[in-house]
């Protein structure tokens, strides 16, 4: 496999390609859920893959300073080193595309292009904005939304003029961390260092804070229905959360760990099923919950432990959910029928 065309290839001249072992499937005898893994050799915390295509997965080396790519059928794996060292955090993939990531230790957002090699870096407007976290699109791709988590902002990247706008959280030290658009288009964020949610109007940016009833609450990522409900990972007190923004109303679902389950990596599949992965076992488990009923649907071990899943992303035309792991390894979890 090659990750970047021969001229391109040329001029890199650090690349590297590893042909790698794929961990035996595992499949949950009561949910049917399938997960394999691919060991990273690189290591260096690889994570938060995206899905660009079945048969390409791209993914970052947080504590190497690499972007990495998969090709599933061959257990293939390449990297690109990024030596500027700035902890990649998360990476997101355009249909044209362009690989574009989070520079976490540098203040920037990164565009790759793998067919030319070229990196250019959107420095972040603010200095305080120093430590870009998470990125996902907007319909259309129109706009990168991102959180700033020590910096305390959020943040929009425009893909026509590439400029920045930021958006400071009111509330103190809030942590933004996870973030998704909703099918209106509204910007949700969790908010770590609170008991939070935030939503943004996409067009006027003005930010509202909702209010966790629990006040030990500390939700780290969250995902958004086709209904407009937005359920999330309680870190801090081991729950799955549900908010409703059109009645206000909270509600939790109690997780098989209990207290100790420490749910962090969550995703939200074309049946409905919020995916979440408690990390406070071992080995750590992925759990399904039918946001329909609020039911608990499957409960699968991740062969290989993972440590801790911390992102997830759905790959809606295979129904997989991908997953990094801090026992580095890429995962595959097959959740729907495509």
């Amino acid at each position: 496999m090659r990750l970047l065309p021969e001229p391109a290839r040329a001029l890199l001249g650090t690349a590297l390609v590893v042909a790698l072992a794929q961990t035996a499937p595992l499949a949950s005898a009561d949910s049917g859920v399938v997960i394999e893994e691919w060991a990273v050799e690189a290591d260096g915390r690889p994570r938060d893959p995206y899905a660009a295509a079945a048969d390409t997965v791209w993914f970052v080396g947080q504590a190497g300073d690499y972007l990495g790519r998969l090709t599933p059928s061959t257990g293939e794996i390449a990297i690109r080193p990024l030596e500027d060292e700035p902890g990649p955090h998360n990476l997101i993939v355009g249909a044209d595309g362009i690989v574009w990531y989070a520079g976490n230790l540098s203040g920037y957002i990164g565009r790759y292009d793998p067919e030319t090699d070229e990196i250019r870096r959107i420095e972040m407007p603010d200095p305080a904005a120093n430590d870009p976290h998470t990125l996902v699109f907007d319909e259309g791709e129109r706009n990168i939304w991102f959180t700033v988590q020590i910096g305390n902002f959020i943040g929009r990247l425009s893909l026509a003029d590439e400029r920045i706008d930021l958006i400071e959280v009111e509330s103190g030290s809030a942590r933004p961390y996870g973030i998704k658009v909703g099918p209106d288009g509204t910007v949700w964020v969790a908010l770590l260092g609170t008991n939070r949610l935030a939503s943004v109007d996409p067009e006027s940016l003005a930010v509202t804070e909702h209010e966790i009833p629990a006040a030990d609450a500390r939700p780290r990522r969250l995902e958004v229905t086709e209904s407009g409900e937005v359920w999330y990972a309680d870190y801090r007190r081991g729950v799955a959360g549900r908010f409703s923004p059109a009645t206000g109303a909270f509600a939790e679902i109690a997780l098989p760990a209990g207290s100790g389950s420490r749910p962090y990596g969550t995703a939200l599949d074309a049946a409905g099923t919020f995916w979440i992965v408690e990390t406070g076992v071992e080995p750590n488990r992925m759990v399904g919950i039918d946001t329909a009923t609020a039911g608990i649907s499957s409960v699968t071990p991740i062969p290989s432990g993972a440590g801790t899943v911390r992102h997830m992303h759905y790959y809606a035309p295979e129904g997989e959910v991908w997953f990094g792991t801090d026992e580095a390894t890429i995962g595959r979890a097959r959740v729907t029928t495509p």
